[in-house]
This record gives C-alpha cells, sequence and structure tokens, in this order.
C-alpha cells in the first residue's frame, strides 16, 4: 500500500503559488508519508518564497519549467493543479491520462469549449479527483447537513444564499481584474457557493437567470495605472494611503481600480430552479467592507429554517411552530477556510492511498461551472437558461 514505511507518496505541483502551497501545507500537516516530489512553475523564486511563507522543506523538490518534462520524467502519486484559472482544464487533461489522482484548484474551465473537453476526458479517464471546493467540507457545512438530512425542518422549498466579499477589492487592483483569465466573478466566487448549495439539497439544478450591476469599480484613468503612480493615490477613497491610515488595511494590489481596463462586475444576483421545482437565490457583492461582511444562507422548510454564516461559524434553527430558536456556535478548528483545506487534503491523501473516495469529486465541480457559464449566457441575453450541455 502506498504511503507504508519508505513507500512515500510522491506529489507533484503545477503552479505553485499561494493556493496550491496552503494546499501542501494542509497534506504535510498530517505526516502520513508524503513528499514534495516535484513542482513545475513559471516562477521557481515566487513558487519557493510561497513554500517557505507556509515553512514546507523543499530542498528535495525537482523545479521544472514545462509540465510535460515533469510528468513524463517523474513517477507521481498524485498532482495538485494551482495554476491561472484559463489552464485549469488543459492541465488536468494531460494528468487525467496518466489515471493518476488530481488535486483540481477551482474554477475547473471557464468557458463550454473547455467544460466539456474537461468533461470527456473525465469519462474517459481513471483519475479520480478532488476539486478545491472547501465550503462543503467544513464543520460548519457538514453541521447544516446534518440538520437538513434529519428531517427536522421538513423538505427544503426555499434557500436564500449570500457572499458580500469583504476584501473584494482584490478582484479590481490584482491580476483577477483580468476576466480573459479568471472568467469573471461567477466563476470566481458564485463557483463555491453553488457547489455548496447543490450539496446541502442533493438536488439537480436546472434552470438559472442571473443579473449584474457595475456602478462602482469602473472609469476614465488610463489603461495600466498603478496607484503609486496616480496623481490622486493620497485622496483616492481605494488608493494606498485610505486603505492604510483610514480602512486599516492592506492595499488589495497594485493597479487603478477606477482605470478603462478595470473588469469586473460590484455586484451580481441569481434565480436557481431545481428539479423539484423549488428554487434559491444567491447574490454576491464586492464592495462591503469590514462588519458587513457576510456568506451564508437561509434553507427553509414547512416545520422550520436553518440559518448559517462562515464569518461568525454559527448556525441558528428557528422552529417555525414553536418558539424554539437553538443556536450552535462552532469551533474554528484547522486552518484554511475554517478548516476545510484540512479536509480536502486529507481526501487527496486517501485518493493517492487507494483507500478512500473524493469528498469534492469532479462531477460537481464541472456541474457549478456550468452554472456559471450560463448565469454568463443569461445576464447576456436576459433569459432563463436551461442547466444543460
Amino acid at each position: 500500500m502506498k504511503g507504508a514505511l519508505n513507500d512515500m507518496l510522491k506529489i507533484g505541483v503545477i503552479g505553485c503559488g499561494g493556493r496550491a502551497a496552503g494546499v501542501i501545507r494542509a497534506i504535510m500537516d498530517f505526516g502520513l508519508g508524503t513528499e514534495l516530489t516535484a513542482i513545475t512553475d513559471i516562477n521557481p523564486e515566487y513558487s519557493k518564497a510561497k513554500l517557505g511563507e507556509k515553512k514546507i522543506d523543499y530542498s528535495k523538490t525537482r523545479f521544472y519549467a514545462d509540465a510535460d518534462e515533469m510528468l513524463t520524467k517523474e513517477e507521481l502519486d498524485g498532482i495538485i493543479i494551482g495554476t491561472n484559472c484559463n489552464t485549469h482544464a488543459m492541465l488536468a487533461q494531460k494528468v487525467m491520462a496518466l489515471g493518476i489522482p488530481l488535486f483540481l484548484e477551482k474554477p475547473v474551465a471557464t468557458n463550454m469549449e473547455d467544460l466539456l473537453a474537461l468533461k470527456a476526458a473525465y469519462e474517459k479517464s481513471k483519475s479520480k479527483v478532488v476539486v478545491s471546493f472547501p465550503l462543503r467540507v467544513t464543520e460548519l457545512c457538514r453541521g447544516v447537513k446534518e440538520i437538513i438530512d434529519s428531517g427536522r425542518l421538513g423538505t427544503i422549498e426555499q434557500v436564500q444564499a449570500y457572499n458580500n466579499v469583504p476584501y473584494g477589492g482584490v478582484y479590481y487592483h490584482d491580476w483577477y481584474r483580468d476576466e480573459s483569465i479568471t472568467g469573471g466573478l461567477w466563476l470566481q466566487k458564485a463557483t463555491h457557493d453553488f457547489d455548496y448549495i447543490n450539496w446541502l439539497l442533493g438536488l439537480k439544478p436546472t434552470q438559472i437567470c442571473a443579473m449584474t450591476s457595475r456602478g462602482i469599480f469602473k472609469g476614465s484613468k488610463p489603461a495600466g495605472l498603478k496607484c503609486v503612480d496616480c496623481p490622486d493615490k493620497n485622496t483616492c477613497s481605494e488608493g494606498p494611503f485610505a486603505m492604510k491610515f483610514k480602512n486599516n488595511d492592506d492595499p488589495h494590489g497594485e493597479y487603478c481600480c477606477f482605470a478603462v481596463d478595470t473588469g469586473n462586475e460590484d455586484s451580481g444576483s441569481a434565480i436557481i430552479r431545481y428539479e423539484t421545482g423549488m428554487h434559491a437565490v444567491y447574490t454576491q457583492n464586492f464592495f462591503a467592507r469590514k462588519k458587513a461582511a457576510k456568506r451564508g444562507a437561509r434553507l427553509l422548510g414547512y416545520k422550520g429554517t436553518v440559518e448559517f454564516d462562515w464569518y461568525t461559524n454559527e448556525i441558528k434553527v428557528f422552529m417555525h411552530h414553536s418558539d424554539t430558536v437553538e443556536t450552535i456556535k462552532m469551533e474554528n478548528t484547522g486552518e484554511g477556510h475554517s478548516g476545510g483545506d484540512w479536509a480536502l487534503a486529507m481526501s487527496f491523501i486517501e485518493l493517492m492511498k487507494g483507500t478512500g473516495e473524493s469528498v469534492a469529486p469532479l462531477e460537481a465541480g464541472l456541474t457549478s461551472v456550468l452554472m456559471c457559464l450560463k448565469a454568463k449566457e443569461s445576464e447576456a441575453t436576459g433569459s432563463f437558461m436551461e442547466i444543460s450541455y
């Protein structure tokens, strides 16, 4: 069995930035016979810096500039893909052709062509995949799932979900502003939320409509302008001076968020119909700040309602036919997404050992991306879209 004494699980990484380094840290924390064997990255020094931040020993790790070379030369037990979003599907297909376990960062694809190609490759492959969906495996979300499945609330007939992002500036000041790389904010954020909603309900989504607004992060400043070069840097509400001395926050990136090349909407909302006829509403906002932060949902059945929020780490149960209100305060155990990263890391180790199944399989990632792409199409056409390939 892999992972036994003197039989280390050899892990390869393609694209080792901050997110991949965090996943590696979570894997190594378990001490279950894993080693960081090889890394492919176009900027190895940046990768080494990120690994150093996580206190990961990479002294015996081999670095490559080309993923194909690494995949050819190394005999690996599992691979982590943490590259830019628009390359996830293409690289995943290369790994799945080898039939080995894969940890794939979200979104699993950024357009329909890549999504279909990934789906086809997966159906032919023996690879098992863990998609980076940590929210569904947090103790908070699992606790909500137990309450729903107990039947206390009755059948869930509506979901009201929300994500007010207090660090939203990163999507306008940093590389995330480039929608050609990210695929946009449905694929950056809603992909997580659509997934946990689907998982909690255990139902198939069938239709979606969506709308976005953009009234704040836009403007006439020159393309490529950096905050440090802007004449308004000391008076701008999103500039480095205001961020540090008024907002007590770190800058979210170096580029002007009021420039002509600033991408991404300010907010978006979607309505999703499920196979039973029930529906969910979801909304995300990127200019909320500080205590306005909120991420979670209310799920309503005839007998009762359950509400939860990752920022408060609380679950509340409201019974509809009595005065009972129950508050459950969860312990914020584990690093990274309230412990969700540890659950994903353990699942990946089990896949490499051949002792378990994925807690976030690729099927979930494919469905989530399909919903996001259909949301974008709905926004563009002003119509309901069938959630189908």
